[in-house]
C-alpha cells in the first residue's frame, strides 16, 4: 500500500485504492464513483481532538451523540447536560412549536461515579411525541425552504417525517456534547453565553442589556422591552401564517491568547464552520463583521497596550482573533438565521414526478427558531473553542515538557 493511501472494498468484492487525490475519482466508472461517495458521505462528525458524532432523526426512536477526546476527571451528571437541553426543547412558549418532548438525556458510557473516564461518552435522548402522520402529504413533494429536494438529489431517498436528519432535532446531540464542553471550559475559567440580538425588525437596546433576561424571556433577549415588542411582532406573523428570522450573538470570555491555527484551521474559520453547520444559519460574523468593510484601517485597527504585564487591546473590532488565532480579548460572533421555512400559507412547489403543485404544510412548527437556536450557537462555540485548546497543547515543546514533568 502506498503511504497515505487507503484500500476500499466495493460491494462486488473488488478492492481499489484511494490516496486522497481527487483526480483519481474521475478515472473510475460511474458505478464505482457512486459507491466511493457512499462511503464518504456521512458528515456527522465534528472536531479534531474533542470530537463529536451526532446521530438520529426527528421521528426516529431516539437521537444522540458520541463524544471522543473528553479528558478524564471532569465532573459530569445528567443534570449538567439537561439544563442545556431544556433551553432548546420544544413546547415551552407560545412562540415555539407545540410539540411536547421531555428531551431527557441518559449517559450510556464514559462516566463513572460522576466523573468522566477519558473514554468515549455516549448520550441518548428518546423521541416521545412524534406525529409522523402530519407529514404524509409531503412524502412525495418538496417543501420550499427545506432540504427535501436536496436530500433526494443526494441520496435518492429521504426520511420525510419532520425532515429526518435535517430536522432541528438533530441539534440535541450538539447541545448535549456542548454541555460537556462547557463543563471543561468552566474548569478552565472560560465563560461562554449567547442571546437573541434581534427578531425580524426588533433589535435589543444595548443600553438596557440585562443578562438575567436571557433565561427569563421567551425570546432569549437580554432586554425585556425588546422581548415584548418581538413577541407582538411574532403574534402578527402567526396571524398571517408566516414566520420570522433573527440574529443570535455569542460571547466567549477569558479565552487565552494563542488558540487556533494560522491557515486553514483558523479559530474564527472553525467557529464559522461550526455555527454555519446549524440548520437555518445563513451568515456568520466575527467582531465587527461586514461593517469592517466600510471602515478605514485607522478606525478598524485595535490598539495594543500593556496592563500588569499582559498585552491588551483598547477596542475589539476584530472580535477576539487576529490571523485566525485568539488574542485574549472577548470572542464575539453573530449568527444570522433565516425565517422558519415551515409556514401554513399555500406555497408553490413540485413533486417527485416533476409536476407543479400547490401545498399547505401541516404539523407543529416554530414561528421563529432563533430563541431555541441560542443554546445551539452557544454550545457549538464551546465545542470549537475547547477543541482548539486541546489541539493547541502540542504547539510548544515547553508545554509538552510541562505536561510530562520534564525540566
Amino acid at each position: 500500500m502506498m503511504p497515505g493511501s487507503l484500500h476500499i472494498l466495493l460491494a462486488d468484492g473488488r478492492k481499489i485504492r484511494y490516496n486522497h487525490s481527487i483526480t483519481l475519482l474521475f478515472v473510475w466508472k460511474k458505478q464505482e464513483m457512486q459507491e466511493i461517495w457512499r462511503i464518504f458521505m456521512a458528515g456527522s462528525t465534528f472536531g479534531r481532538q474533542f470530537q463529536i458524532t451526532t446521530w438520529g432523526e426527528s421521528h426516529g426512536e431516539a437521537l444522540g451523540v458520541v463524544i471522543d477526546g473528553c479528558p478524564a476527571g471532569v465532573s459530569l451528571t445528567p443534570l449538567h447536560i439537561q439544563e442545556y437541553l431544556d433551553r432548546r426543547k420544544p413546547g415551552q412558549s407560545s412562540i415555539a412549536t407545540p410539540r411536547k418532548e421531555n428531551d431527557a438525556v441518559s449517559i450510556l458510557s464514559g462516566v463513572f461515579s460522576g466523573m468522566t473516564t477519558g473514554t468515549p461518552i455516549s448520550l441518548i435522548v428518546y423521541n416521545t411525541s412524534g406525529k409522523s402522520g402530519d407529514y404524509a402529504d409531503i412524502a412525495s413533494c418538496y417543501r420550499p425552504g427545506h432540504a427535501d429536494y436536496t436530500f433526494d438529489a443526494k441520496y435518492g431517498f429521504r426520511d420525510y417525517r419532520g425532515g429526518g436528519r435535517s430536522s432541528g432535532r438533530e441539534t440535541i446531540g450538539r447541545v448535549a456534547a456542548g454541555a460537556i464542553a462547557m463543563q471543561v471550559l468552566k474548569a478552565l475559567g472560560i465563560e461562554i453565553f449567547a442571546y437573541t440580538a434581534s427578531i425580524g425588525p426588533v433589535t435589543i437596546d444595548r443600553d438596557h442589556f440585562d443578562r438575567a433576561a436571557i433565561l427569563a424571556t421567551p425570546t432569549a433577549m437580554p432586554d425585556f422591552a425588546a422581548s415584548l415588542e418581538a413577541q407582538n411582532y411574532l403574534a402578527l406573523c402567526m396571524e398571517n401564517s408566516d414566520s420570522a428570522g433573527g440574529v443570535v450573538e455569542c460571547i466567549a470570555k477569558h479565552v487565552p491568547a494563542g488558540i487556533g491555527e494560522p491557515v486553514f484551521d483558523k479559530l474564527d474559520a472553525a467557529l464559522a464552520k461550526a455555527v454555519m453547520s446549524i440548520g437555518g444559519v445563513k451568515a456568520v460574523e466575527i467582531g465587527d463583521g461586514i461593517t469592517a468593510a466600510l471602515a478605514n484601517g485607522s478606525s478598524n485597527n485595535d490598539s495594543f497596550y500593556m496592563e500588569n504585564g499582559t498585552v491588551k487591546k483598547r477596542t475589539n473590532h476584530a472580535g477576539g482573533t487576529l490571523g485566525g488565532i485568539s488574542d485574549g480579548s472577548d470572542i464575539i460572533l453573530r449568527a444570522h438565521i433565516k425565517p422558519t421555512p415551515s409556514i401554513f400559507s399555500k406555497q408553490e412547489t413540485v413533486n417527485a414526478s416533476g409536476e407543479n403543485i400547490t401545498i399547505q404544510i401541516k404539523g407543529r412548527h416554530d414561528p421563529v427558531i432563533v430563541p431555541r437556536a441560542v443554546v445551539v450557537v452557544e454550545t457549538m462555540a464551546a465545542i470549537t473553542i475547547l477543541d482548539g485548546m486541546l489541539c493547541n497543547l502540542s504547539a510548544k515543546l515547553d508545554t509538552i515538557k510541562q505536561a510530562y514533568g520534564i525540566k
